[in-house]
């Protein structure tokens, strides 16, 4: 069993301590003295070189955790970020929401991965989607296109649904792999067919208060304002984006769906990534929260091979050349990222969870600069608790 939540406080081997310290704890024991600064100086130099204005890189190693924020919340903010600070999660809301909701419901027999997606969403209907499983679903390889713009095409949220699930498919299911927002939301559509409420409520009911995430939700309160990180100066909605989800379909459906939406901190995301790695682990772990089945749990997160030489599981993704993993993660590891500048990556078999939030897209997306900092800070961790340079 993991030790309960702490915040790390290091030992002078390990250089001083970088995060807002909670519980005085003993340091992890790396192969080496951990040298966390140095995953602290790639994010630093990522951010001062224009990655994005600035940026939380969070850890947790066996359930100790350490912190670290640099640069500024926006232009026109120079507070730095930090353990409290709000980002728009963009598509790990994908994972850390709908997923994991989608696993409670196999769990309890609600939802079958291999059913059509028909069964679940009546209205999904057209040539060749009576062979969509909500596998396929989960694994971007429906042969839904990836993207509309229902903002554009659309009058309101039960249109946008409606164009949606008559949206033709591009290739037969299971064909290949094309990471789907439509996917994602037609999936939406399906776990609040068998919940009876909407997602943010389904999540709110039983996942973030349970865990006590009181820093996750969608469509976050004005009194958060201060403390969230801002997008983009959005041409579409004529503002600076604040509290108000990045996504454009999302915003169109009211900023609650499956695929976009989410807004949390880097400690909120490490409290659920040391959940979800209870779960993965098994029933003798005796961690907070609800809990899932160790099988469904390790079948979600492990590589499907749906379609060959794909990387994706069920929602999650997992390592591959080039991908925001890096190179050390192990091949069990799973993960995401999210558009506005955000990722996730856990590996079971370092006890490891590893999470860079950023607000890359502020205040245009023309920014190409972060991708490879996600993996930079997936490496440097790994090397971390091994000992190497």
């Amino acid at each position: 069993m993991r030790p309960g939540p702490a915040w790390l406080v290091f030992a002078a081997a390990c250089g001083p301590a970088i995060s807002q310290p909670h519980d005085q704890v003993a340091p992890v024991q790396c192969a080496t003295p951990c040298q966390w600064t140095r995953l602290a100086i790639a994010v630093d130099s990522g951010v001062s070189h224009g990655a994005a204005p600035g940026a939380v890189v969070a850890i947790s190693l066996g359930g100790v955790r350490y912190l670290h924020g640099t640069g500024r919340l926006g232009v026109d903010d120079s507070t730095m970020p930090g353990s409290n600070t709000v980002y728009d999660l963009a598509s790990l809301t994908k994972v850390i929401g709908l997923t994991t909701m989608v696993m409670f419901a196999v769990a309890d027999g609600r939802i079958d991965l291999s059913a059509p997606v028909g069964t679940y969403v009546p209205a999904f209907t057209g040539p060749g989607k009576d062979g969509v499983t909500i596998r396929h679903l989960l694994t971007h390889s429906s042969g839904l296109p990836a993207h509309r713009r229902l903002w554009e095409q659309s009058a309101g949220r039960p249109e946008a649904l409606a164009l949606v699930n008559a949206t033709p498919l591009d290739t037969l299911p299971g064909a290949r792999t094309v990471y789907s927002d439509l996917g994602a939301i037609v999936l939406t559509e399906a776990l609040e067919s068998v919940a009876g409420s909407r997602i943010d409520s389904i999540l709110a009911r039983s996942l973030f208060g349970p865990l006590d995430m009181t820093s996750t939700r969608y469509l976050p309160p004005a009194s958060w304002q201060s403390r969230i990180a801002p997008t983009e100066q959005d041409p579409w909605r004529g503002r600076m984006l604040k509290g108000e989800v990045h996504d454009e379909n999302a915003g169109w459906l009211g900023g609650v769906s499956g695929h976009a939406g989410l807004f949390s901190t880097a400690e909120d995301l490490l409290v659920f990534g040391e959940w979800l790695l209870d779960q993965w682990h098994g029933p003798h772990t005796a961690g907070p929260g609800p809990r899932l089945p160790s099988a469904v749990v390790r079948e979600f997160t492990r590589r499907q091979d749906l379609v060959p030489g794909a990387s994706r599981a069920l929602g999650w993704d997992t390592p591959s050349a080039g991908s925001s993993a890096g190179i050390r993660l192990s091949a069990r590891s799973f993960g995401h990222t999210g558009f506005t500048g955000t990722s996730i990556w856990i590996d079971p078999d370092r006890d490891l969870v590893v999470v860079l939030l950023s607000n890359r897209v502020h205040p245009t997306r023309d920014n190409p600069r972060l991708g490879p900092l996600r993996a930079v800070a997936a490496d440097r961790a790994v090397a971390v608790i091994e000992g190497r340079p």
